[in-house]
C-alpha cells in the first residue's frame, strides 16, 4: 500500500520534466544558439562578460555574442536586433567572419561556419577561404587608413574608456 502514493508523484514529476525540457528547447531555438556547450558569452544575461578575443598578428579584437562548442567544433554566434531582413547584411557577415578568424587564430579551431541570428530569421554563414580573404583585405584597408590618419580618441569620458574593448591595447587610454 505504501507504494501506491509514489506512482502519482512519479508521473507528475515525469510530466513536469517533459514540460521543462520542451520549454528549454523552445528558448534555445529562439536564442539562435545551436545545440552544444556554451563556452563564451558577451551578454550579461548569461554570465559575466568575457575578455575579448585578440590576435596581435592581425591587430584584431572582437567579442562574439556567443561561442558554442559542438562535436569538437567552435561556432561563433552573433545576435542582431534588425527585423525583417531578406538576407544578412554584408557588414554583419564580415563581422561574423572576423570572429571566425579570431576563433581560428586564438583557439586553434577553424569554424566551418558561424551563425547570424536576427529576431525573424537565423542564417548559417559558411566560413570559406574566399570570405576569409575578403575580410583580410578589408582589415588591411582599415589598417592603412588608421596608419595614415592616426585616429585620436574622440572623448574625455572615463566611463567610456574603462568599458572600451580596446583599452588594453590603446595608447591613448585615459589613465584612471
Amino acid at each position: 500500500m505504501a507504494q501506491f502514493p509514489l506512482l502519482p508523484v512519479a508521473l507528475l514529476l515525469g510530466v513536469a520534466a517533459l514540460i521543462l525540457f520542451w520549454v528549454a528547447r523552445r528558448k534555445q531555438r529562439q536564442s539562435g544558439l545551436p545545440g552544444g556547450r556554451l563556452i563564451y558569452t558577451d551578454t550579461q544575461a548569461w554570465a559575466r562578460v568575457e575578455k575579448p578575443l585578440f590576435c596581435q598578428e592581425l591587430n584584431l579584437t572582437g567579442k562574439p555574442d556567443y561561442l558554442v562548442e559542438q562535436n569538437g567544433q567552435i561556432i561563433p554566434v552573433e545576435v542582431k536586433s534588425s527585423r525583417q531582413v531578406q538576407s544578412p547584411y554584408e557588414s554583419h557577415v564580415y563581422q561574423l567572419a572576423a570572429y571566425c578568424i579570431l576563433v581560428d587564430r586564438c583557439l586553434g579551431k577553424r569554424p566551418a561556419y558561424g551563425i547570424l541570428h536576427y529576431p525573424d530569421k537565423t542564417y548559417a554563414i559558411d566560413f570559406t577561404a574566399s570570405l576569409e580573404e575578403k575580410v583580410m583585405s578589408l582589415l588591411a584597408e582599415m589598417q592603412a587608413v588608421v596608419e595614415e590618419s592616426q585616429a585620436e580618441r574622440s572623448h574625455e569620458s572615463a566611463q567610456r574608456c574603462v568599458r572600451c574593448g580596446y583599452r588594453d591595447i590603446c595608447d591613448q587610454a585615459l589613465r584612471i
